[in-house]
């Protein structure tokens, strides 16, 4: 039989009882009724991420644009994520995602940006290409992907009155964030 927490079989720990809810045994805290164990997890964990290259250097042309957005989707979804929307401009990026609970954020963005990094290293035949060491990863409620999609497809459109580093500093500003404008170019 299947049980919550290793070792369980034994005594539950001080303060909880064992319980037998679902076809799982658990150690449930005194005083809250078996009827109250969740037997599953429940997450949507959408994420709108945006990451510029070195130094905003214009290296990602047109030429380019659509088959980097399709590889930045396949390595989401190598990540077991959903990938919602890519698109972005000659020095940035922007990606709306679901990404799974045991992923940690900082992890996928790390993989992607090292494994697109060396894919553009060689599709572009520039060695010195690289991505900017931040990011930012803005959780986005299931209300708002429309919004967001729609935000993150009308890139040109309105990075035509709106510099990048404007942009970012909105999007930070925006989700409670402090700006460390020192740190924040790396």
């Amino acid at each position: 039989m299947p049980a919550l927490m290793p070792g369980l079989s034994a005594a539950p720990p001080p303060g909880f009882r064992k319980a037998f809810t679902r076809g799982l045994i658990a150690a449930t805290p005194d005083g809250v009724p078996e009827s109250s164990i969740m037997a599953h997890s429940h997450t949507n964990l959408i994420y709108h991420i945006v990451f510029a290259t070195k130094d905003r250097h214009p290296w990602i042309e047109t030429p380019v644009r659509q088959d980097l957005w399709q590889y930045l989707g396949g390595l989401i979804r190598s990540d077991d994520g959903i990938v919602l929307e890519v698109n972005g401009m000659p020095e940035h990026v922007h990606i709306l995602a679901k990404l799974r609970p045991s992923q940690a954020v900082a992890e996928v963005i790390r993989t992607v940006k090292a494994k697109s990094s060396h894919w553009l290293k060689g599709r572009l035949g520039l060695p010195e290409f690289a991505w900017q060491t931040g990011y930012g990863a803005f959780t986005v409620s299931q209300s708002q992907i429309e919004t967001v999609r729609r935000y993150i497809q009308r890139q040109e459109e309105h990075h035509r009155t709106m510099p990048f580093m404007d942009e970012f500093r909105q999007l930070v500003r925006a989700h409670g964030l402090e700006l460390d404008e020192q740190d924040m170019w790396d």
